[in-house]
């Protein structure tokens, strides 16, 4: 295995942990409520590179430290960008060129969440706002708090959300609701989360929500692991593609990839009346 992929790496906003085949994230600036700052948003990338990479990895689950999931970007991080694509291009054309390439960095920066070949479970509590949706909207599912506050919060500092909630929502809730959120900015919390679908369940607590969403990683990580990321693969291209796109696309892939040695080992399993056993 190369020595890249065994190694945690060293994050300054982030706290990393693996066991039993689940890797735990947590957001790791709990004195500023987890803030995005510019830090966080490359240690997303990295740290989700890692797991991509990493096969003692199977699955991931992201979570926050403190009170609170996540507070959206630091406004301070926002008051630098605007100072540096200020004076720091004489031409203004360049500047604005400038930070085109900086939103799609950090667009890049939570897309890393989606690559990531492994599935990704977000647990929230407390604050979930602004870019925190963003970023909990590239997760293949959510779990919250039934009192965690959620909002599209972007539209109350004169702002488009740019880093993906817009585009990623409506694949995940009605239109209708999602343009309601992103135009009044209104909060909502984890309960109505749930009843729009944003968040597949919602706990009574944070001590239950880490619990249920540990058992559910759990199940996943005792699964066939190739077999489970061909199917995020799946879905993700799915939701980009037609049917007919699709079906074809997973004909290639099964072609390549279902003889495998966990095929065998599930097949035996079964035969055997006993729990398989995937290697990594």
């Amino acid at each position: 295995m190369n020595p890249a992929t065994t190694d945690t790496p060293q994050l300054s906003t982030l706290a990393m942990a693996v066991a039993d085949g689940v890797c735990e994230i947590r957001l790791y600036r709990a004195e500023r409520a987890n803030a995005l700052n510019e830090a966080m948003w490359r240690e997303l990338r990295t740290a989700f590179r890692w797991a991509d990479a990493t096969d003692a990895v199977r699955v991931v689950v992201l979570g926050g430290t403190g009170r609170n999931f996540c507070a959206g970007i630091d406004l301070a991080m926002l008051a630098d960008v605007a100072r540096t694509v200020t004076h720091d291009h004489a031409d203004a054309a360049r500047g604005r060129e400038a930070l085109r390439r900086l939103i799609l960095d950090l667009q890049d920066c939570l897309t890393s969440i989606e690559r990531c070949r492994k599935p990704v479970l977000a647990a929230i509590h407390g604050a979930c706002v602004g870019g925190a949706v963003d970023l909990i909207a590239c997760c293949d599912m959510r779990y919250a708090t039934a009192d965690a506050q959620f909002s599209v919060r972007e539209i109350d500092i004169g702002m488009t959300a740019d880093v993906g909630s817009l585009q990623r929502l409506p694949r995940l809730m009605p239109d209708g609701l999602v343009r309601e959120l992103a135009y009044t900015g209104r909060d909502f919390n984890g309960a109505e989360a749930q009843a729009m679908g944003l968040v597949n369940r919602a706990f009574d607590s944070q001590d239950a929500l880490l619990a249920g969403v540990r058992v559910i990683a759990a199940g996943i990580a005792a699964k066939a692991p190739l077999a489970i990321r061909g199917t995020k693969e799946m879905l993700n291209y799915a939701r980009d593609h037609s049917v007919a796109d699709g079906l074809n696309y997973v004909a290639t892939w099964n072609a390549a990839m279902l003889m495998s040695a966990d095929l065998d080992e599930a097949i035996a399993a079964l035969r055997e009346k006993r729990k398989p056993e995937f290697g990594d």
